[in-house]
């Protein structure tokens, strides 16, 4: 599955408008789409692992379905069948396939971020996170990446931040 030009560009605005409403300085990094999975673009563009966060979407197993994204440092675990099923009061989670990804928020797996996800969708954001001085977080697309501090969480309309949500 290769991203379309035309979405990407659609998701990339979108992204951009919702920082600009935001109000805290950020640094767009355009890459390679080839690099975006974290593990390659830390390698390839320099940035610690440590300063890059993952945001995963999630969803119940059980209909009427459930989604919830997630977003934890690229060097931890999301606590999915514990903190995040109790979050979201369902007995059975999963990760989101890349076709319930691109579905639900319109972004390929390694681009996927908090700044263009449908209004109704819950955010919990780890608060192992909120003590860096900076975070790379997904762009929209697979051709960018955001630096921003992650005072971002607390600015950003309807994210919780959570004690423990990454093992």
């Amino acid at each position: 599955m290769s991203e379309n030009p035309t979405d990407a560009a659609k998701i990339d605005q979108r992204v951009r408008d919702v920082l600009d409403g935001l109000g805290l300085p950020y640094e767009i990094v355009e890459i390679d789409p080839a690099y975006a999975d974290t593990a390659q673009f830390c390698e390839r563009y320099g940035f610690p692992p440590e300063q890059s966060a993952n945001t995963i979407i999630v969803g119940s197993k059980k209909d009427p379905k459930q989604y919830a994204a997630c977003v934890v440092r690229a060097t931890t675990r999301l606590d999915v069948n514990h903190v995040v099923r109790k979050l979201m009061g369902v007995p059975r989670l999963s990760f989101a396939t890349a076709e319930e990804t691109m579905a639900l928020t319109g972004m390929m797996i390694g681009g996927v971020t908090v700044f263009a996800l449908p209004d109704a969708l819950p955010v919990y954001v780890d608060d192992g996170l909120m003590p860096l001085d900076y975070v790379i977080l997904g762009g929209g697309s697979r051709s960018t990446k955001v630096k921003i501090a992650p005072a971002v969480f607390t600015r950003l309309p309807g994210a919780q931040i959570i004690p423990g949500l990454s093992g």
